[in-house]
């Protein structure tokens, strides 16, 4: 037996803006709410489907340090060039880590800084 990745847990100043910033990206929904504490997102059948949820969960300050994880996403619905405009329009920034500019993705950063991926490649959505 194997284990699944169920949720990924993010840190942040605010769980409802970045909730909402990545329902939208993702398209998924609010599932589970503590005011002031967390808020969990994720497709809209629920947690423990295919995909994982994400938890944002409220810290005063950022860790320490760089985050380590990071998100790669996949249009599923339009092309990489029409789906970085649209997450710029939602709130993402460009983010430069060193890239040659060869790249075949994006780096991108999402309302609090967090860097994340767009990649090239469209997928089918689930």
């Amino acid at each position: 037996m194997a284990c699944r990745i169920s949720e990924l847990v993010l840190g942040c100043r605010d769980p409802e803006a970045l909730a909402r910033f990545w329902c939208e990206v993702l398209d998924f929904v609010v599932l589970d709410r503590e005011e002031g504490g967390y808020v969990e997102i994720g497709p809209r059948e629920g947690f423990g489907g295919p995909q994982p949820t994400i938890v944002f969960s409220h810290r005063d300050e950022p860790e320490p340090g760089k985050l380590r994880l990071h998100i790669d996403v996949n249009a599923t619905d339009r092309d990489q060039d029409a789906e970085l405009e649209r997450l710029l329009q939602l709130g993402a920034r460009p983010a430069d880590v060193g890239q040659t500019g060869e790249e075949s993705w994006h780096v991108l950063a999402d309302p609090e800084g967090n860097e994340f991926c767009l990649l090239r490649t469209r997928l089918a959505p689930l």
